[in-house]
């Protein structure tokens, strides 16, 4: 099977190209590559949560899970140009897009970070995210994704909720099961094309 989106280091050559698209009512000129998530259009499950999410706090510090292109921090920055737009991923070429797309579009509250270094340096600071909006990689299969989630869901504040859509077919309904068995207050807040838009609450219990 040939790498996917959520390699560190894709291999093959970028491929760029440039986009129009409208994200959360607002029309942006992206950059995109091959190896990176949805390279040729806004998916449909970031579609769905980006229609149904309420609009984000005015300040704090936001987070794009996941960022890709980023097409949520883009989304977060317009709603929301007031507060701290955080946009992670394990993908340096994805890293690296976000950041360029923040600069074409003028946000300069984005900061693109690989994930690992992030969570690392947010926890070393003893930071938390305030709101988490994210299309997570489910395909990295449950291990990976539940010690994803586990890590960045603790690193919400106590009035930190974060925001996932997560098709129906892919495990949505087991993923919120799972979340309510580890302490998160967990809803289904809305469904649509096959898609679940869950809305988690901190953990009862901080990680140590």
């Amino acid at each position: 099977m040939s790498e996917h989106y959520f390699t560190a280091s894709p291999a093959g050559p970028a491929e760029e190209r440039e986009h129009s698209f409208v994200i959360r009512g607002t029309r942006h000129t992206v950059t995109t590559a091959s190896g990176v998530f949805s390279a040729d259009r806004l998916d449909k499950g970031t579609q769905v949560l980006l229609d149904r999410v309420p609009d984000p706090p005015e300040s704090g510090l936001l987070l794009d899970l996941g960022c890709g292109w980023g097409p949520i921090a883009l989304a977060l920055a317009d709603a929301a140009p007031g507060a701290t737009v955080l946009a992670a991923d394990v993908n340096e070429r994805a890293v690296d897009l976000a950041a360029r797309n923040a600069t074409a579009a003028g946000h300069a509250n984005i900061h693109a970070a690989e994930a690992t270094a992030l969570a690392a340096e947010l926890k070393g600071s003893g930071a938390y995210v305030d709101l988490i909006w994210s299309n997570p990689p489910v395909r990295i299969g449950k291990a990976a994704l539940h010690e994803m989630l586990l890590t960045w869901l603790g690193l919400l504040s106590d009035d930190g909720e974060a925001w996932l859509v997560v098709s129906r077919n892919l495990g949505a309904d087991s993923l919120m099961k799972w979340l309510a068995a580890q302490g998160h207050d967990v809803e289904r807040a809305t469904s649509s094309k096959g898609f679940r838009v869950l809305r988690v609450g901190r953990p009862d219990m901080r990680a140590a």
